[in-house]
């Protein structure tokens, strides 16, 4: 007969192989009550934690496969730490866990660069070149640690020594093509900086072929049809009797979304300027709740949201803000892509307002064929697959104006930079906010940014990227033929 610790551990390891996330965490609970001192055991259990986003419980567990002396104890300080940064807003903790981390392994390349990232987006930008330099020093042509290097600067020679760093590294055999995609993005942002405007489109055509096979073996393939579906069924759905709301329930933060590259960031910065305004950054929140609840139920639109699943999510979202910022009185959420869950976000929280970025057309959509999304989002691989997006996202954003046009406002980039004072003032007055002088001045701000507009919006406002399109003209004659009736030079 199987030893009954063998068959709980069999258990575990085989809900963990397969995925299954809930029985697995179940699985070793009761494994780890009857056998509570094997640190891997600890670690799987963490980890599962987090994917179930219990990352209190996940931190804890993590401490306790420390404490029983598990091996690599530099990665869990790393997995701590990331878990700090990026769900609990804990920059703090955050650093304090990769300094132990370095303390045991100086050398230990993902801790240096992470920590260089913490560094960015606190705008020290000596501290972080410090710590990527540091990274480069242990693995000279680290394609991530020389990436992030470039993007700490401006350049204005396609001579400049750096620039021939990342040439040479893209010449580096039995790279992964992420590695490529990496070194592509940065080259092509330099040589953009340079004004070397050919040879950045090169460079960025190179680096999205690379990021489409940078997952695996299958390349990443953005599906129209299956988007236009999507955004059928998003407004079906919105359509339904929303569930009632509760009486005296506190104000939702204030939702910032639009196309990625449209100027959320800086809005957000320059709120978050506002002495009453604690800026949350990129919230996984509301798109968590979305993929759970509300993605599954679109196969039968005609349901509407039971009253108790979305109490259910009301509570789950506001206990999240509430860990990551407690001291909170008016928060921006300020997720782009939360654009396709608005008719969500306003049945769970009816008197949400939401600030919607917009940009020039052909400047947004070459913004993004510029920035490394990641694999969620294909469409941003290929310019004409962006024009597509973009269509739908202009006919989703449609929808939800004509519903509820009273609680959205617009947000123009271009007349923001050209003319901030009154766009400003019209923003804070959406949100119930008098002026403060203080947001003309956002870019002092030492407030924590996450996202590649970090240097940017570090700066007084300026006006060079719009327009910006024109400095690529000659290679976007299929954007503007996809754009059609929706491009305003």
């Amino acid at each position: 007969m199987d030893d009954p610790i063998d068959q709980l551990r069999d258990a575990a390891t085989g809900h963990l192989s397969a995925g299954r996330v809930q029985p697995a965490i179940a699985a070793y609970e009761a494994l780890l009550r009857v056998t509570p001192g094997v640190p891997d055991d600890w670690f799987n259990l963490a980890y599962l934690q987090r994917e179930n986003r219990d990352f209190q419980a996940a931190l804890a567990s993590y401490g306790r496969a420390l404490a029983l002396g598990a091996t690599g104890p530099e990665e869990i300080h790393l997995n701590r730490a990331v878990i700090l940064a990026e769900n609990l807003r804990r920059e703090d903790d955050a650093m304090a866990e990769l300094a132990r981390a370095l303390a045991l392994a100086p050398r230990f390349l993902p801790a240096l660069v992470n920590l260089g990232n913490l560094h960015e987006r606190r705008g020290e930008r000596a501290r972080a070149q410090e710590r990527y330099e540091q990274a480069l020093a242990v693995e000279p042509g680290h394609a991530l640690a020389l990436s992030r290097l470039a993007n700490l600067r401006r350049f204005h020679s396609p001579d400049d020594v750096l620039i021939q760093r990342l040439r040479q590294a893209l010449q580096v055999r039995g790279r992964h093509p992420s590695e490529h995609a990496d070194l592509a993005y940065a080259l092509g942002k330099a040589l953009d900086d340079a004004g070397a405007y050919d040879d950045a489109f090169a460079a960025y055509l190179h680096a999205n072929q690379a990021a489409r096979f940078s997952h695996g073996r299958t390349p990443l393939r953005y599906d129209r049809e299956a988007h236009e579906r999507l955004v059928d069924a998003l407004i079906r759905q919105s359509l339904q009797p929303a569930p009632p709301s509760v009486a005296g329930e506190s104000a939702p933060p204030v939702f910032v979304c639009g196309m990625f590259r449209s100027g959320s960031t800086l809005l957000e910065q320059i709120l978050g300027s506002h002495p009453d305004v604690t800026p949350g950054g990129e919230i996984d929140l509301l798109p968590a709740l979305a993929r759970e609840h509300l993605l599954p139920r679109l196969a039968q639109p005609d349901r509407p949201l039971p009253a108790e699943l979305a109490e259910a999510m009301r509570h789950e979202y506001r206990s999240g803000i509430a860990a990551r910022f407690p001291d909170a009185t008016l928060l921006t959420d300020k997720r782009p892509d939360n654009f396709l869950f608005i008719g969500l976000l306003k049945q769970l929280f009816p008197t949400a307002k939401i600030l919607h970025t917009r940009r020039a057309v052909l400047d947004n959509c070459l913004s993004v064929f510029f920035l490394h999304l990641g694999p969620a989002m294909a469409y941003s691989l290929d310019l004409a697959d962006i024009a597509h997006w973009y269509r739908q996202y202009r006919r989703l954003m449609g929808h939800w104006q004509s519903l509820y046009g009273e609680d959205i406002h617009d947000v123009d980039y271009d007349a923001l930079v050209a003319d901030p004072r009154p766009q400003i003032g019209a923003a804070l007055r959406h949100c119930g906010l008098g002026w403060n002088n203080a947001c003309l001045d956002f870019h002092a701000s030492k407030s924590s940014v996450a996202t590649p507009s970090n240097w940017q919006v570090r700066q007084p406002l300026y006006q060079r990227s719009s327009g910006r399109w024109r400095n690529y003209e000659r290679h976007l004659g299929a954007l503007r033929d996809a754009l059609a009736g929706l491009v305003d030079d």
